[in-house]
C-alpha cells in the first residue's frame, strides 16, 4: 500500500466524519425544540421511549448525540432517571441504519434503478439537490435541508474513498493476517471499543469497518467482535459528558454503558459456546458490507428485546453503582452546555431557567411586602439567600447566553435572545428592590418604628397593585399570553398615580403632624422601590411584545412606537384597562380600608 493510499484513506475517513457530523448536526437544527418535547412528552411509558429513542437516533444518526442530550435533560431535572431507559435502549437500535444505507452499494444488478439507489449513484444526485437547495434557499429550514443532503453526499464520498484507497489491500498478506489476529474475540472487541471511543461514533466506525470489508479479506470473526466493541465505545462520548453533571445524570450515562457492556457479554459468551461445534458455519467467511449492517442490526435488536423488559434492574444498578450524594443547587444544573450543541434546545432551556428566575423575584416581594406588617428575622434571611442566587443566576444566565449568541441561530431565535438577556436584567433589579423593601422593613423594626394607620392602608393598596403586576408579569413571560400583556402597561400607570397620591398624602400628614419624620423616610424610599418594580415588570413585557408582536408580525413590530400610541390613548383596550384599574385601586385608597 503505497503512501498516496494512506493519504486517500485518510481523506476518506475525513470525508465521511465530515459528512456524518455535518448530517446529523443539520438534522438536529432541523428537528430542534420539536425533539426536545417529544422526549419530555413520550418518554414516560418505557416502550413508548424506546419507539421514541429509535426514531429520534435514525433522524439524527448518532446514538451518542441522542444519550448526550437525554444526559442533559436529566441534569436539568426535566426528565426523570427511569424515563431515559427506553430512550437509550431505541438509540442503540435507531443508529443502525446508516450501516443499512450503505449496504446498498452490495446490491446485485445493472438495470438503472438499482444502479441509481447504490452509494456511486446517490451521491451525485444529494450533493446537486443539496447545493441548489443550500445556495439558493431563502429560508434558513430549507438550506438545512441542503446541508442534510450535502452531508449524505460528502458521507458517500468518503466511503468510496476508503474503498478505493484499501482496494490495493485485497492480496497483501500482512493486512490479512492482521484481521486474522482480530479473530480473537477479545481483542477484536478492544480494537472495536477503542476506535469508537476515539472517533465518539459507532456510526461512523461501523461505516469505515464496512468500507475495509470491500477487500474480501476480513473474515467474519473478526468483524463481529470488533462491532461489539463499537457498541461499547460509542458510551464513552455520553460518560465524558456526565462529567460534573448531577448524580441522576452520571446514572443515565452509566445506564449506557451497563446495556452495552452485558449485550457485548452476552454475545461473546455465545460466540464462545457456539464457535467450537462449528454451528456458526459462516463464521470464517469474508464479511462485506451487508453481513456487517445485518449483525450490527440483529445484535442490537436482540439486546434491547431482551433488556426493555428488566429497564428498571439497569436503573437499580446505576444507583448502586453511582451513590446517594449533594448535588450541584438547582439553577445551575438546568442551563447545560451540553445543549449548545442544539441551539433551539439550549433557547428553551435558558427561558426555564428565567422563569425559575422571575418566580424566585416574585417570591421575593411577596416576602419584602409582608415584612412589612410581620417582620422576622428569617423571612430575612430568606430574602437576602435567594438575592444571592438572583445574582448568580444572572451572571450564569448572561454568560450562557452569550455563548449561545455566537451559534448560527435564526431570525426569531436571535430575538428570542435579546429578550432573555433583557428580562434577566430586570429580574435581578426586580430582586434588589426587593432586598431594598427587606432592609427598611428591618430598619423600621430595630428602631421601633411604624406608619400613622392612614399610610398602612395607603401602602395596603399600592403592595395590593405590585402583587398583581408582578403576577401578571409573570404569566406574560410564562405563557407569552396577549391577554396578560395589554394589562401591565396600564397597571404600572396607576403604579405611577398611586405612588405620586401616596407622596402628596404623606407631605400633607408630615405638615399636620400626623406622620414620624424617620418612619416617612422610610415610606418615601419605600413608594421609589415599589414604583421601580412596577417599571421593571413593564420592561419585561414590553421586550416580550417586541420579540413576539403579539397580534402583530414580530419583524415589523416597535415597541417604542407602541407604548407612545398608548400613552397618547390611540388604544382603546389601553384605555379600557387603565380606567378599571384606576377606579378600582383609587377607589380601595378612597375607602379608607373598606372594600370598594
Amino acid at each position: 500500500m503505497s503512501f498516496f493510499n494512506v493519504l486517500s484513506l485518510t481523506g476518506g475517513i475525513v470525508l465521511f466524519l465530515y459528512g456524518i457530523t455535518s448530517m446529523s448536526g443539520a438534522l438536529v437544527k432541523i428537528a430542534g425544540s420539536n425533539m426536545e418535547k417529544a422526549l419530555e412528552r413520550l418518554a414516560g411509558n418505557k416502550y413508548k421511549g424506546f419507539l421514541l429513542g429509535v426514531v429520534v437516533t435514525a433522524i439524527i444518526q448518532s446514538s451518542s448525540a441522542t444519550t448526550v442530550m437525554v444526559v442533559g435533560f436529566v441534569n436539568a431535572g426535566v426528565m426523570k432517571l427511569t424515563q431515559t431507559v427506553g430512550i437509550i435502549l431505541g438509540a442503540n437500535l435507531g443508529t443502525t441504519v446508516t450501516a443499512q444505507i450503505l449496504r446498498l452499494g452490495d446490491i446485485p444488478g445493472d438495470n438503472m434503478l438499482l444502479q441509481v439507489l447504490k452509494p456511486s449513484g446517490l451521491t451525485p444526485i444529494f450533493l446537486v439537490i443539496g447545493f441548489i437547495l443550500y445556495l439558493t434557499g431563502k429560508r434558513k429550514k430549507r438550506r438545512e435541508v441542503g446541508q442534510v443532503m450535502i452531508g449524505f453526499g460528502v458521507l458517500f464520498t468518503g466511503m468510496m474513498t476508503m474503498e478505493a484507497a484499501v482496494s490495493p489491500l485485497r492480496d497483501v498478506e500482512w493486512f490479512r493476517n492482521m484481521f486474522i489476529m482480530f479473530s480473537n474475540p477479545f481483542l477484536g472487541l478492544l480494537v472495536g471499543m477503542v476506535v469508537t471511543a476515539i472517533i465518539q461514533s459507532s456510526t461512523a466506525s461501523v461505516g469505515i469497518l464496512q468500507a475495509l470489508s470491500s477487500t474480501g479479506q476480513i473474515p467474519f470473526a473478526s468483524a463481529a467482535p470488533i462491532i461489539l466493541g463499537q457498541n461499547i465505545g460509542t458510551c464513552f462520548t455520553a460518560l465524558l459528558s456526565s462529567v460534573g453533571a448531577s448524580k441522576n445524570a452520571k446514572r443515565t450515562a452509566y445506564i449506557h454503558l451497563f446495556f452495552n457492556i452485558l449485550g457485548a457479554a452476552l454475545f461473546m459468551a455465545l460466540i464462545l459456546i457456539l464457535r467450537p461445534g462449528n454451528f456458526l458455519s459462516f463464521w470464517d467467511a469474508p464479511a462485506d458490507r451487508s453481513m456487517i449492517a445485518n449483525f450490527h442490526a440483529v445484535y442490537n435488536i436482540a439486546c434491547t428485546t431482551l433488556a426493555l423488559p428488566f429497564a428498571e434492574l439497569l436503573v437499580k444498578l446505576a444507583e448502586r453503582v453511582v451513590r446517594k450524594g449533594s448535588d450541584e443547587s438547582e439553577e445551575a444544573l438546568i442551563i447545560d452546555d451540553r445543549f449548545l450543541k442544539t441551539p433551539a434546545i439550549a433557547l428553551d432551556q435558558a427561558r426555564l431557567a428565567v422563569t425559575r428566575m422571575a418566580e424566585n423575584a416574585r417570591e421575593n416581594v411577596a416576602d419584602a411586602i409582608m415584612l412589612m406588617s410581620d417582620y422576622d428575622d428569617k423571612t430575612m434571611q430568606r430574602i437576602v439567600e435567594a438575592e444571592d442566587r438572583l445574582d448568580r443566576m444572572e451572571v450564569r444566565l448572561g454568560n450562557y447566553l452569550v455563548q449561545l449568541a455566537d451559534r448560527n441561530l435564526s431570525k426569531q431565535e436571535s430575538s428570542s435572545l435579546t429578550e432573555l438577556l433583557h428580562s434577566i436584567n430586570n429580574i435581578e433589579r426586580i430582586g434588589d428592590h426587593a432586598l431594598n423593601l427587606a432592609e427598611s422593613a428591618a430598619a423600621m423594626a430595630s428602631n421601633d418604628l411604624s406608619f400613622s394607620p392612614a399610610a398602612q392602608h395607603e401602602l395596603s393598596v399600592l403592595f395590593s397593585a405590585i402583587n398583581d403586576i408582578m403576577d401578571i408579569t409573570l404569566e406574560v413571560f410564562t405563557n407569552r399570553a396577549a391577554d396578560s400583556i395589554i394589562r401591565v402597561e396600564p397597571l404600572e400607570q396607576v403604579v405611577d398615580l398611586l405612588t405620586k397620591t401616596l407622596k402628596q398624602n404623606h407631605i400633607e400628614r408630615l405638615k399636620a403632624g400626623e406622620c414620624n419624620i424617620d418612619a416617612g423616610t422610610i415610606l418615601l424610599e419605600k413608594l421609589v422601590n415599589l414604583e421601580r418594580i412596577a417599571d421593571h415588570c413593564s420592561n419585561i413585557a414590553a421586550n416580550v411584545n417586541q420579540t413576539y408582536g403579539i397580534g402583530k408580525d414580530y419583524t415589523d413590530f416597535d415597541s417604542h412606537q407602541h407604548m407612545r400610541s398608548l400613552h397618547r390613548g390611540e388604544n382603546p383596550e389601553f384605555t379600557k384597562r387603565y380606567k378599571e384599574f384606576e377606579d378600582y385601586y383609587v377607589g380601595k385608597l378612597k375607602n379608607n380600608g373598606t372594600d370598594s
